[in-house]
């Protein structure tokens, strides 16, 4: 799994510039998801989705600071329930007590906060900044010697492959379920020497859809434009540039580690029967349409990667229907289970993938639903893709209608368009059903009262994070901002080659 990485930034999903031999191998074998979407774009919410088969909102989880209770079974659960062993490398940012969730064992600590510090507080309007994110990070792309990122994400590296060689080592036939989790390529954009020299700077595309002006944006653009202090900065087309080259070379550094695991798996013999499943948690609008980071609907930052291979059992193939993470629970169990997963599991929103991995994608819903109530946000909103249709219901406010089989990059709005009512009214209806917004406005916004009292009296402790090392809180994120605290532990070039100048 990686981070922030979006599905139109990869090779196998059209993009020629960037330099991934290891997921194209591993796509070149099996199933690429065309249409994959994360169901809520920021990283706590989606990957505790991911987990347990159940839409964000539903187990309320509404931004980086939501506690993922204990009370729900999630997929390593049921896992173990089967028999098998179950282990996480790397980050999963669950917040709350529970830092395990079904697995075993973590192999690493957590990068992020485990507790209430990044709360979003609709109180304060679309300027409060819970993580102090501002255009720092883009601005400031480019190279370097280290960064907190790289030191987390070797770290992931090391434990995922060893783990592989521990399971292999194993006297018994008991079957495993590895989760390793890089951080990369979030921003931060950048990369060490070795892989922004993968890319000719010259070569570098500038984002394909410009700039849209303040007072022709969306209502939750316009929030983001603001929550991401993007009118306090000037990022010009070098900036952009040089973010581009850097997520780049971030995506091949995260390939480089892919590359490492697969090894571990064919040299330890355990390829032929290892499932391997290569996804995102959610995407990065990489500057397109002057937008960066995530936290919206467009198919940069909600778009996610989804490859599975089985080349033992299953055939290469490209799956168009809408899928979303959270089917990704069902379809590891019908695999373990060789049986339906309702059989034995609780109510949830995922559909299993296995028939479609197997050849047949006729029972697929061809829904995909994401919801967003996190980071530059002032209330609820949500979003359905079905077919190439997409419509968006954005806090109430504004409501977007595409059709991407027209128009892929999401420039022409057809919504209140009469030809365009059937269909708008019949998204409009799947985005209500049993979902009622002025509910949820109520109900987040005390949850958000909740939280930030229990923090602003206790100041964040317990942090909860899973801990490993006595010196884990020095060495990556706890109660401070996660902008701030990266740049500080980064470890320019310039500084490198002047060991004796103060910093």
């Amino acid at each position: 799994m990686a981070d922030q990485m979006a599905a139109a930034a990869l090779p196998m999903y059209g993009n020629k510039k960037v330099i991934a031999p290891n997921l194209q191998a591993l796509a070149d074998t099996g199933a690429v998801f065309e249409n994959c979407y994360c169901n809520l774009p920021m990283c706590g919410p989606s990957r505790a989705s991911l987990h347990t088969g159940i839409l964000p909102f539903s187990m309320q989880m509404y931004d980086n600071a939501s506690e993922f209770h204990a009370d729900k079974p999630a997929l390593p659960h049921y896992l173990r329930g089967l028999g098998y062993r179950t282990e996480l490398a790397g980050k999963m940012h669950f917040v709350g007590p529970d830092q395990l969730h079904g697995y075993e064992k973590r192999l690493t600590t957590e990068i992020y906060p485990a507790n209430f510090a990044w709360t979003v507080d609709w109180s304060q309007g679309r300027e409060y900044r819970p993580t102090n994110l501002t255009m720092a990070p883009v601005i400031e792309s480019g190279t370097c010697i280290r960064t907190l990122q790289m030191d987390y994400d070797d770290e992931v590296e090391y434990h995922g492959v060893q783990a592989i060689y521990d399971l292999a080592r194993k006297a018994d036939d008991k079957p495993f379920f590895l989760t390793v989790s890089f951080t990369s390529p979030h921003s931060p954009f950048v990369i060490s020497n070795e892989f922004w020299d993968l890319y000719d700077h010259n070569d570098i595309e500038l984002p394909t859809v410009a700039e849209i002006p303040l007072d022709e944006k969306d209502h939750l653009s316009r929030n983001l434009h603001y929550c991401q202090a993007r009118h306090l900065y000037t990022v010009t087309d070098e900036h952009r540039r040089n973010a581009r080259h850097a997520y780049y070379g971030m995506i091949s550094y995260i390939d480089s580690k892919v590359g490492a695991l697969m090894n571990a798996l064919e040299r330890s013999g355990l390829r032929d029967d290892t499932v391997v499943v290569f996804t995102s948690d959610h995407g990065e609008m990489m500057g397109e349409r002057g937008m960066w980071f995530k936290q919206h609907f467009f198919e940069w930052a909600s778009r996610v990667p989804l490859i599975a291979s089985w080349p033992k059992r299953w055939q290469p193939s490209s799956i168009q229907k809408n899928v979303s993470l959270i089917d990704l629970m069902p379809t590891f169990l019908d695999i373990a289970n060789e049986k339906p997963y309702d059989d034995y599991v609780d109510s949830i929103d995922g559909q299993s993938l296995l028939a479609s991995l197997q050849g047949d994608d006729s029972s697929l819903d061809d829904v995909a639903i994401a919801e967003f109530a996190a980071d530059g946000s002032t209330g609820p909103s949500r979003m359905v893709k079905k077919g190439s249709w997409k419509y968006m219901y954005l806090e109430g406010v504004d409501t977007l209608l595409y059709n991407l089989a027209d128009d892929p990059h999401e420039q022409t709005d057809l919504s209140g368009q009469a030809e365009h009512a059937a269909i708008e009214n019949e998204l409009h209806a799947l985005v209500m059903e049993n979902w009622d917004p002025e509910y949820w406005r109520e109900t987040i916004a005390h949850n958000q009262r909740q939280r930030l009292k229990i923090h602003r009296i206790t100041g964040g402790d317990p942090t909860y994070v899973y801990k490993l090392r006595d010196d884990d809180g020095e060495r990556y994120i706890r109660n401070a901002g996660a902008a701030d605290t990266k740049a500080r532990a980064r470890l320019p070039l310039v500084a490198a080659a002047q060991p004796d100048k103060k910093r």
